[in-house]
């Protein structure tokens, strides 16, 4: 755990000193995201080094929205005033956010040739016997009857 926390630190106050000692317009956390990024890619062993204390943090990703919800209650008036143009901000910012992903995925995708074996993941469901995603028949005549 401690070598992962060193790593994913180390990345942060490295994109932070880039970001701070460049005056740059991109935020410290997204330069150590790129250069966690290029290291998980230049160095193979490393990402099986630092997967499972990493799974193991994302269980409490959601105490970082804790700052977020009392920063709104304590500006709920501001917030109330200004609620119009924040919820057309957070409406034209996501779809954006989706649009350019999607393109990026896609351009990324071109990129690549697709891979002679499925890339097997922790989120991903396991392939049938006959390398389809989609449930077999029977198991879905299974379900089907009480």
């Amino acid at each position: 755990m401690i070598k992962t926390f060193t790593v994913l630190l180390a990345c942060q106050c490295l994109g932070e000193l880039i970001a701070y000692a460049g005056n740059l317009p991109i935020p410290g956390a997204v330069i150590g995201l790129i250069l966690l990024l290029a290291s998980l890619s230049l160095r193979p062993g490393l990402s099986s080094a630092i997967e499972s204390d990493s799974l193991a943090l994302l269980r409490f990703l959601p105490l970082l929205f804790v700052p977020a919800g009392v920063g709104i209650m304590v500006f709920a008036g501001r917030v109330a005033h200004d609620l119009l143009p924040m919820a057309l901000s957070v409406v034209v910012s996501t779809a954006l956010t989706i649009v350019v992903t999607a393109l990026v995925g896609q351009g990324l995708c071109a990129l690549w040739p697709p891979r002679a074996a499925p890339l097997t993941t922790p989120f991903a469901s396991a392939l049938h016997a006959d390398g389809n995603t989609a449930p077999a028949a029977a198991e879905i005549a299974k379900v089907d009857t009480p």
